[in-house]
């Protein structure tokens, strides 16, 4: 008997939490996170510590962005269970990015390695994927406009660099009588400066080009490449090794090496006192300086010995004496066997560079790297519209700008010249969306609505409150997505709106909430509830209803109710009586078993068939919807 009594107490609580998990996994199909990981955290204290139950407690944590919690209950799963899905190992992953455990990451980024081995979250694979498809296609998150710039000339312009609305640059452009260049039948190259202002429109405005302002820094022969100091009385730059008489100098073989040198600025504001840079040589070429963001670092290319490869990027260290350390090679993170030229480092100290050592659209294309970050990752392919199958390089940005205005240049067809420069404008396609939340009954705004905005992985993107005009409002959200918002206010049933934004950036959506009020004079209102046939156990599509009646009671803690249960007129008056009355009983277990005081349920009493609203009583013939009305369950506030 005992044994049977243990049997049967299992089975009843193995049904409990059947339904429990039921109703949690309710509440987190309609983004009630906070409610399903009450739930679910409750079924783990009851002995259910299933796979589904706790990757859900981690999603539950990962989609309102707690990334600790999120990582113990993935954590949890993934060490319980050998074969969790791949995604929640790689939100494990996330997680635990997110709180500084890289170590661990890494060893869970290796099994999802083994077992997406196909995943691009990896890493491309030629053999399978179409890498040069996926470059070419431009970032459909991104609008970037590209324009070929009005400074360009018939012949060579390159290398732009802004310093203080000013751009230097690189061109052929030349003279009459200027010397060509046999490489290309170009004249050499010299330095230019141009102003550069931005209007209102946002459009660049720029000035007449000349040439820099220096008596000696342009040569009959090539110069190119700069970089300013941050006080803009330092600039470096790369030219052709001459003599002192100002004639190329040329090692045994008969070759003309690049060089690196500075000059500063004098008080006429014309850059002088030409020096010479000690690390260069002879025998090999060193140029395309670029400075880091605390100007403690001198970037460069070269081909000296014991690179990597044609040309490589290399480092000095610039002391507070003027001195330069030894030339450090970046290594392998950066440089290949092939060529790695014309390096940027922009304000957030993310390195640009181009190389034709690298999976690319062809010839030279551009990459950005965090290697100097501290975060040994391969360089990224800028993809188009930056690169082409042409030669791309030269990549200057002012990641200060809130539209990242930046520069770059190529040799693609169908510009003006050899090479070109052209500009950038990149900014993310975003929309925003509005609203006003009012209360459905007497269509007053409403303040204190807690409205989220949810994507369509599940994850909670932002979360804002209605001010004391009902207003709320969501900026940059991504063009061409789907969203879902959702408000919520206590003593209120929660509103959503499915909101597909399209790809008119800046454009406003408006989306209005109307909430549901539970309080309606002396009941709290809610959907009804539905009992199986000739049953009166709580479903659970009625407990989520019922989970309304647990919130008010929780919102207001002193209020007490009564429940009373209504049947239709199909079937005995006695047993309508018996049933309605044990559904009303059920009715009242189901919130006390949630953590609601007894006492604040003054009765729960089954009526049958006894008030009806209609004139459906026995041997009238009525429709289903006629006798549906009469079945139904009321919650009466008796105090205030």
């Amino acid at each position: 008997m005992k044994t049977k009594l243990l049997i049967l107490c299992f089975a009843l609580s193995s049904t409990a939490l059947i339904a429990q998990k039921k109703l949690a996994d309710k509440f987190f199909s309609n983004y009630g996170y906070i409610k399903a990981t009450e739930l679910y955290e409750e079924a783990v204290q009851k002995g259910d510590s299933s796979e589904h139950v706790l990757t859900r407690l981690g999603d539950c944590y990962y989609n309102n962005s707690n990334s600790e919690k999120a990582a113990l209950w993935y954590g949890k799963a993934v060490n319980k269970y050998s074969k969790v899905n791949a995604e929640v190992i790689y939100k494990y992953i996330q997680s635990l990015r997110s709180i500084g455990e890289y170590e661990k990451a890494n060893q869970w980024f290796n099994t999802f390695k083994e077992i997406q081995a196909g995943d691009s979250r990896i890493k491309y694979n030629p053999d399978n994927v179409d890498v040069f498809s996926k470059l070419s296609e431009i970032d459909s998150d991104l609008i970037v406009n590209v324009e070929n710039l009005p400074i360009n000339s018939e012949n060579s312009d390159f290398g732009s660099y802004v310093h203080e609305g000013v751009m230097y640059f690189a061109s052929a452009k030349g003279g009459d009588d200027e010397k060509a260049y046999s490489w290309n039948d170009e004249p050499f190259l010299d330095l230019y400066q141009v102003t550069v202002e931005k209007e209102d429109n946002g459009q660049l405005k720029f000035g007449t080009a000349s040439q820099i302002n220096s008596s000696r820094i342009n040569s009959k022969y090539h110069e190119a490449s700069i970089a300013i100091s941050n006080d803009g009385k330092t600039i470096y730059f790369t030219r052709d090794n001459v003599d002192g008489r100002n004639r190329l100098d040329y090692d045994k073989k008969g070759t003309t090496h690049l060089k690196l040198y500075k000059a500063t600025l004098d008080e006429e504001g014309s850059w002088e006192d030409i020096e010479e840079l000690p690390f260069n040589d002879d025998i090999y070429s060193t140029g395309h300086p670029t400075l880091s963001p605390d100007n403690t670092k001198l970037y460069f290319v070269s081909d000296r010995e014991g690179g990597l490869g044609q040309t490589d990027i290399y480092v000095v260290d610039i002391m507070e004496d003027g001195k330069y350390s030894e030339p450090r090679n970046l290594g392998e993170g950066v440089n290949t066997e092939g060529r790695e030229m014309f390096p940027f480092v922009s304000k957030d100290n993310t390195l640009y560079f181009s190389s034709d050592g690298y999976l690319n659209l062809g010839l030279l294309d551009i990459y950005k790297s965090n290697n100097l970050k501290g975060e040994a990752s391969e360089p990224e392919n800028l993809g188009a519209p930056y690169n082409s199958g042409y030669d791309d390089f030269a990549f200057f940005i002012d990641s200060a700008d809130e539209h990242k205005y930046g520069y770059f240049s190529s040799n693609r067809p169908n510009g003006k010249g050899n090479d070109d420069i052209y500009g950038f404008n990149a900014y993310k396609c975003v929309q925003t969306i509005t609203g006003v939340a009012r209360d459905s009954k007497t269509n007053d705004v409403l303040s204190n609505v807690e409205v989220r905005l949810i994507d369509e992985t599940g994850k909670v993107i932002n979360t804002v409150t209605t001010g004391i005009d009902g207003s709320y409002q969501f900026n940059d959200v991504e063009c061409n997505t789907t969203v879902t918002v959702v408000g919520t206010k206590d003593d209120y049933k929660d509103d959503q709106k499915i909101v597909r934004t399209d790809d008119e950036n800046e454009k406003v959506i408006t989306a209005d909430l109307t909430l549901e009020p539970l309080i309606n004079d002396n009941q709290i209102v809610i959907n009804p509830i539905f009992f199986d046939f000739d049953k009166w156990n709580i479903r659970t599509d009625a407990q989520y209803e019922l989970e309304n009646i647990v919130d008010v009671m929780r919102n207001n803690p002193d209020m007490v109710i009564k429940i009373e249960s209504h049947t239709d007129s199909r079937g005995g008056d006695r047993y309508n009586m018996k049933l309605s009355d044990r559904r009303a009983k059920s009715t009242r277990d189901y919130i006390i078993s949630r953590g609601i005081d007894a006492k604040r349920i003054e009765s729960a009493i089954g009526y049958g068939e006894t008030q009806l609203l209609n004139k459906c009583s026995n041997g009238v013939r009525c429709s289903k919807e006629e006798h549906q009305l009469n079945r139904r369950s009321y919650f009466y506030i008796l105090n205030d």
